[in-house]
Parts: C-alpha cells; sequence; structure tokens
C-alpha cells in the first residue's frame, strides 16, 4: 500500500476539452497560485522524485565542480541535489512563488532569477558547463528561442540535460480518451490537463510535438545528441509504491535527452 503521505502529496489529472481552455488562458500554467501544494508534490511523488529527478541526476554523472544553470528550476529539488553533489548552480524560473520556496530551500544566497525560459537570459556567453532543463521545454510552442539562449550560455562542448512529456505517452492518453480526430501524432498540439493535489486544482497547459520534431529542434540550434533516454524508476520506488510498479514496473512518461553543444 501507498502510505498516507504519499497519497495526500500525489497528483490526479484529467484531461481538459480545448474548448474549456480558450475561453480564459491565462487561468493556465499559474504557478504562482499553486506553488506550494505543487512542491509538496513534487518532493515525494512517484513520476518526480522516483523516476523524472533520480533519471536526470543519473544523466547528469559526476557533477563535481561544474557549472550548471538549472532552467526552469522552480522549487528546487533539483538544483539542491546538484548542489550536494558538488556542482556550483544557478536558476531561474517563471514563478516568483516557486522561487521563494527555492529560497526557502537553498538559502537566500543561492543565485536565483525570475525568467522566463526563451526570453533573453541574463548570463554571458560560454557561462556554464551543463544545462538542465527539467520538464520545461514542452510548456514552449516554439523551442527555437530558448534552445538558443542555453546553446548561447553553455560552454563550447557543454550538456543539454532535459527531460520533457513522453510524445507516445501523450498520444495514448489522447488515443484512451477518443480523441485522435483532434490530436495528431505528427502535430505540434497544444493540450491541457486538470491538476487536483492538495486541495487545489489547476490548469497546466503543454505543447506536445513529434520525435522528429524535437531532434529537429536540437540539431538545429547546434546539439549534437549523444543520448536519449527511456529509463526504469529509481529501484526505492518498489518500496514506497508497491501496488503501482507491480502493475508497470516499466512505464512511458518522459522522454530524456543528454545533448551536446557543437
Amino acid at each position: 500500500m501507498i502510505s498516507s503521505e504519499y497519497q495526500e502529496h500525489a497528483i490526479s489529472t484529467r484531461l481538459v476539452s480545448p474548448s474549456a481552455v480558450s475561453v480564459d488562458p491565462s487561468k493556465a500554467n499559474d504557478y504562482n497560485s499553486f506553488a506550494e501544494a505543487y512542491s509538496a508534490a513534487n518532493e515525494t511523488n512517484l513520476i518526480n522524485a522516483y523516476y523524472e529527478r533520480p533519471a536526470m541526476l543519473a544523466l547528469a554523472g559526476d557533477v563535481a565542480g561544474r557549472r550548471i544553470i538549472d532552467a526552469g528550476c522552480g522549487s528546487g529539488p533539483l538544483f539542491a541535489a546538484l548542489r550536494d553533489r558538488g556542482a556550483i548552480v544557478s536558476g531561474f524560473d517563471a514563478s516568483a512563488e516557486m522561487l521563494q520556496l527555492a529560497r526557502q530551500r537553498l538559502g537566500d544566497g543561492a543565485d536565483l532569477q525570475v525568467k522566463d525560459l526563451g526570453s533573453p537570459l541574463p548570463y554571458p556567453d560560454d557561462t556554464f558547463d551543463d544545462v538542465v532543463a527539467s520538464l520545461v521545454l514542452h510548456y514552449l510552442e516554439d523551442w527555437g528561442p530558448a534552445l538558443a539562449e542555453l546553446r548561447r550560455i553553455l560552454k563550447p562542448g557543454g550538456r543539454l540535460i532535459a527531460s520533457v512529456d513522453h510524445p507516445f505517452a501523450i498520444n495514448l492518453i489522447h488515443r484512451e480518451a477518443g480523441r485522435e480526430a483532434e490530436y495528431n501524432y505528427f502535430d505540434t498540439t497544444n493540450w491541457t490537463e486538470e491538476w487536483t493535489m492538495g486541495g487545489r486544482t489547476a490548469l497546466v497547459s503543454r505543447w506536445n510535438r513529434p520525435l522528429h520534431a524535437m531532434i529537429e529542434a536540437f540539431t538545429g540550434a547546434g546539439f549534437r545528441i549523444t543520448t536519449i533516454s527511456e529509463p526504469d524508476p529509481d529501484p526505492a520506488a518498489r518500496e514506497m509504491f508497491p501496488e503501482a510498479i507491480a502493475a508497470k514496473p516499466r512505464f512511458l512518461c518522459f522522454l530524456f535527452f543528454v545533448l551536446q553543444a557543437e
């Protein structure tokens, strides 16, 4: 059984019709309004704490002494883990409330800035050894400006380590909902879910694109793909979520890339 603590901090999701979002799209992705609830869920749930974050750290490997920028750092769990491993970490996020939580975690001396991914970034050229972009690119319709900026601030040979929604998993979600007619795998498509967490509900809207479009965006921005990963959950997930892992010991949820700046 999953403990009551983990049930409390789970995120339940419901696919939302596009017509329900088009009335007031400003209500989507307002992380300021649900920062605490999301951060609490992110700390302990299966897909973030025991799947996505361990996979990102494994792909990063030995980061001691490396200068890393955490793009879309949220409340800072990945930032903290990289710093604990000896990296020199900076971070930015579009949500001021998420960064306030990050400052509580990381201390007032942490290098944190409120910035949108895709806008010009306040860092010099060739500054960082690595960029980690954890579940943030898929909020953008056009990856071009964001990838160009990330490439600019990376040193030659530096790495972009990124996770995004797995396009096959998102395609399956829409098929299971009977929405094949309005969702074509080969298109770049906006889609929205209603998240419920900690007694709060929020609309979260993302852009899904086919695998070939991701690869074209990466290579077009001057990156060479060195790794594409569909990892197992962290081994600790078997103890924390025995029923979920027994039912699906492997699952498609996110897709992970390691890219080298050429």
